[in-house]
């Protein structure tokens, strides 16, 4: 089988799809910092930065019926911390078009759209019931549902929606969590380098030797890690930081140094959100807007460290400015948690192929 990926940002769906065993052959996005990343990491991938709604006369010589279709539009539109532009009147939210489109010109064997949780919610969840009646309307069974990251081995509570869909046969139920303990962002973060605000200094040595099971997936063998850039914030910020225990957010910082804040009671429960080294992290999204802490150090997360939060292994290097790179890791979809996505898309489509081939 081989993949194609619309919307593949810096390719975590991909680098899932891979570690399942199944290889992209055509990448798509639009950014290009995103491009930029995706082709350094997969160079074996015809990657184009163009617009998805633009590739309607491509052609894929492959034998549809062993490709996968996947990806998914940008999502900011559907966000639940997007409460301003969430609706229908968002343009962006109908992205998800040109994905459809796609599907239609080349009727691949299978297809996967993922979203983050809240299309479920935006619109009485008019966009989810959108996609997945379009997609069975070219003839496509699906199942479709919502699975947390941290229930399949990524160090982060982030649940995303996912819909497989399978061209004229029943499509498989989504994977279920393999029941395995949860990966704390201590055991996550705890071999990574030391580090300043404003750290800017992208290859460093590693702390320690690995200390968990996750920390020597994640390295591979390295011997250094990347892009361990922090963003600088201004001194009165940082200032705050001793204040917030772990798991703390803006409400353990002293109302006196919050007077730039009109009405700080309004501030989100995740600003300012100090992480615990003993649980998963909370959602890894846009971390330096929200200001994420490092447990132990009074500091934002670094570039990789976010990376780590996220599933990426350490070779994986993210390219652009810092802002850029933390704009890529926190649209990604964890790798590890895309594995077992495209794990289960292979072992029905094999079982498939080998009951075709023995009748």
């Amino acid at each position: 089988m081989i993949g194609i990926d619309l919307f593949s940002g810096a390719g975590g769906m991909s680098l899932g799809a891979e570690m399942a065993g199944l290889k992209t052959k055509l990448a798509v996005d639009f950014n290009a910092s995103a491009f930029a990343t995706y082709a350094y990491n997969h160079p074996d991938t015809f990657v184009l930065q163009a617009d998805v709604q633009g590739l309607l006369n491509i052609s894929v010589p492959y034998d549809r019926r062993d490709i996968v279709v996947f990806g998914g539009p940008p999502c900011q539109g559907f966000s639940t911390s997007n409460q301003r532009t969430r609706s229908a009147e968002n343009e962006k939210n109908w992205l998800y078009r040109s994905f459809i489109n796609f599907v239609k010109r080349i009727k691949p064997g299978w297809v996967v759209f993922e979203n983050v949780r809240g299309i479920l919610e935006t619109e009485g969840g008019i966009f989810a019931d959108q996609v997945e009646a379009d997609i069975r309307a070219l003839g496509y069974e699906t199942t479709k549902g919502v699975l947390n990251a941290a229930d399949f081995g990524v160090p982060q509570v982030r649940s995303r929606f996912f819909l497989i869909g399978r061209f004229e046969a029943e499509a498989p139920s989504l994977p279920e969590a393999p029941g395995i303990p949860r990966v704390t962002v201590g055991e996550a973060l705890a071999d990574l380098p030391i580090l300043e605000n404003g750290a800017s200094v992208s290859r460093l040595p590693y702390r320690t030797a690995a200390v968990s099971a996750y920390a020597k997936l994640m390295r591979q063998g390295a011997i250094e890690a990347l892009n361990n850039l922090v963003s600088r914030n201004s001194d009165y910020v940082i200032s705050r930081y001793p204040f917030i225990p772990q798991g703390g957010n803006w409400a353990d910082i002293p109302e006196e140094m919050m007077t730039n804040y009109l009405d700080r009671t309004r501030c989100h429960t995740g600003i300012y959100r100090r992480l615990r080294s003993d649980a998963p992290s909370v959602v890894i999204g846009n971390f330096r807007k929200n200001m994420l802490i490092h447990p132990h150090q009074n500091r934002g997360l670094s570039v990789r460290e976010a990376a780590r939060l996220q599933s990426f292994p350490d070779n994986f290097e993210f390219k652009g400015s810092i802002g850029l790179q933390q704009q890529q890791v926190g649209n990604a979809v964890p790798p590890l948690l895309a594995k077992r996505i495209f794990a289960t898309v292979l072992e029905a489509h094999n079982g498939y192929a080998s009951e075709t081939i023995a009748a």
